[in-house]
């Protein structure tokens, strides 16, 4: 009898810091302090107002799904692609500034934009280059470069080394992924 109160006991004590632990890890998001962000901050004309430290963005899966369309959604939080031609910002030459759809940090200016014939709005640079972070991916069995935003990591697009001068790069951003602000 003794054994198995002695199991019994031991079973309860494992179980309860099974749970604690769960608790703790559930709840370590909102615990956390929220890690920090260099972001280039501009005016509604396009000049640089300087650099600031900020919170980075993060939501939950709701959060984003409430906030953004179906498409956008996609394209910002599942790394998904729009259909070359049929983004709203594919043929736009307006001047202004093209804002992260998800924080609205500013990312490019109309002044970089090109017609790259591709379909999705085109860029030789960002605005600053703090505000789109570049990682390597490999996820379709070739070697590109992914654009985030720096502030929240929606999911941008992919830089690609065959653009015009002065850099020789293109930006191929998804319009699902920005917002466009006539420059102010």
């Amino acid at each position: 009898m003794e054994n198995t109160n002695r199991r019994s006991f031991f079973g309860i004590v494992a179980g309860t810091l099974s749970a604690v632990s769960l608790a703790a890890a559930a709840t370590d998001k909102v615990t956390k302090p929220a890690k920090k962000v260099r972001i280039v901050e501009f005016d509604a004309a396009g000049n640089k107002k300087g650099v600031t430290e900020m919170d980075k963005i993060v939501k939950s899966e709701a959060e984003w799904k409430k906030q953004l369309s179906p498409l956008e959604f996609d394209v910002t939080r599942n790394e998904g692609t729009e259909r070359a031609g049929t983004g709203k910002l594919s043929y736009n030459h307006a001047d202004g500034l093209y804002h992260c759809i998800c924080c609205d940090t500013v990312l490019f200016d109309s002044k970089t934009k090109f017609e790259s014939g591709t379909g999705w709005p085109s860029f030789y640079q960002p605005l600053a280059k703090e505000n789109v972070a570049e990682t390597r991916d490999g996820s379709i069995g070739m070697e590109r470069v992914k654009c985030n935003c720096a502030r929240c990591d929606a999911h941008l697009g992919h830089v690609f080394d065959d653009g015009p001068k002065p850099t020789g790069l293109r930006y191929c951003m998804n319009s699902a992924s920005l917002t466009f602000k006539p420059r102010g």
